[in-house]
């Protein structure tokens, strides 16, 4: 397919095109795109699924880095006049400027080198966005989706169930791209909660504690959260100070940092060490 459309895939990209009409069908069938859906898809390369879109849904939105694909995507699909590309980093992409009179829906094969934070970018606009579907490298689909107590359990999987119904839909093998990849894939859907099942009163606190308590993951909470939380504020709450993160709920780390709030205030945000980690 790359070398029928005359590009090859780019390492710095993370570039790695699905081909595999099979997969291609299941995607699209869990999307289950309509005409007047406000669909956005990140990385379109080489538009295998921007194709399949695009005949339901003619005013399919794209977000493409790669300046060389721009040309192959207008000539592909030069008869779709409402088709719009948008050359930018998906990274630092404003997604609200997107918002007509309906939420987005939000899809892409997102490159494995920036997956993770590219989430993380996405989780702060959910405000604007109805749904999203990616293809994501298995083990983050896995952290995503993890509950306390599992090994994958860490900061993407709290942060992301914070914001969003996160439902691990089906695994796709690395035949189905070119280049192969040497790991699997997964597709996930990604619903925001209408209401918060555990609304902070600080964000910037809630993100501060659960990116301090993983960066220690492996020490008991009176270790990884000293200097920010006290045992007795842990047994406050009803928590057990020689537990480790990965055995806390969302609900407990939102208490937590609901507490820091009422006692200290939102300042508690610039006590953690830069340190940074999305385990």
């Amino acid at each position: 397919m790359s070398k029928k459309a005359g590009h090859q895939a780019r390492k710095r990209f993370g570039q790695n095109f699905l081909h595999d009409p099979g997969v291609i069908e299941r995607i699209i069938r869990a999307i289950h795109p309509k005409p007047d859906d406000a669909i956005v898809e990140i990385g379109p390369g080489l538009g295998a699924i921007t194709e399949e879109i695009l005949a339901v849904n003619p005013k399919l939105q794209v977000v493409e880095l790669d300046r060389d694909l721009i040309p192959v995507l207008r000539t592909k699909f030069f008869n779709y006049p409402d088709f719009r590309i948008h050359e930018a980093d998906a990274l630092k992409f404003d997604f609200s400027q997107l918002v007509d009179t309906r939420p987005l829906r939000i899809i892409g094969n997102l490159p494995y080198n920036i997956s993770t934070p590219l989430i993380f970018h996405l989780l702060s606009q959910t405000g604007v966005v109805q749904d999203m579907h990616f293809m994501l490298q298995k083990e983050v689909v896995q952290r995503m989706a993890a509950v306390s107590g599992d090994n994958n359990y860490g900061r993407l999987g709290i942060m992301t169930q914070y914001f969003c119904k996160v439902q691990p839909l089906f695994e796709v093998g690395p035949g189905a791209f070119r280049p192969a990849p040497k790991v699997d894939s997964a597709i996930v859907r990604l619903v925001p909660h209408k209401e918060l099942p555990y609304p902070a009163k600080d964000l910037g606190t809630l993100q501060a504690v659960v990116r301090t308590a993983f960066n220690a993951r492996r020490k008991t909470l009176r270790k990884a959260l000293a200097g920010m939380v006290s045992v007795e504020q842990l047994q406050a709450l009803g928590i057990n100070d020689g537990l480790r993160p990965e055995n806390l709920s969302l609900a407990d780390f939102v208490s937590i940092a609901d507490l820091l709030v009422s006692e200290k205030g939102s300042d508690i945000t610039e006590e953690v060490s830069r340190g940074d980690s999305y385990d």
